[in-house]
């Protein structure tokens, strides 16, 4: 299961960055918009998606070989393109139902 977060402004941002708390400890894909993709255990993640990963290995190892000796990393949230998630630890409908409520508030509030 993968979605790029930052199709979304400040409010779904804060949803996401909620979201990104429970998945702590998961390990995750990150593609870059440079093209790297890195996989590693997600360790922390603040209000801008800044997040940082243990255990980091390069998913095209032969394209990128200098990061072969990078084992842990913090990632700057405007630099991530797509993030692939476990899709055991994705609550599809929870995410739905918090993005609707949140788009009903938005429509009220105007």
């Amino acid at each position: 299961f993968g979605f790029p977060p930052f199709l979304f402004g400040l409010p779904h941002r804060m949803l996401f960055y909620s979201f990104f708390k429970t998945l702590i400890g998961k390990e995750v894909v990150v593609e870059l918009k440079n093209d790297l993709a890195i996989r590693g255990t997600l360790h922390s993640v603040d209000q801008y998606l800044n997040i940082k990963l243990l255990n980091v290995s390069v998913v095209e190892p032969d394209k990128f070989p200098h990061m072969q000796s990078v084992k842990h990393c913090f990632v700057r949230g405007s630099v991530i393109r797509y993030a692939q998630l476990p899709k055991a630890d994705v609550d599809v409908e929870l995410l739905q139902d918090a993005t609707r409520k949140e788009a009903q508030q938005q429509r009220a509030a105007k």
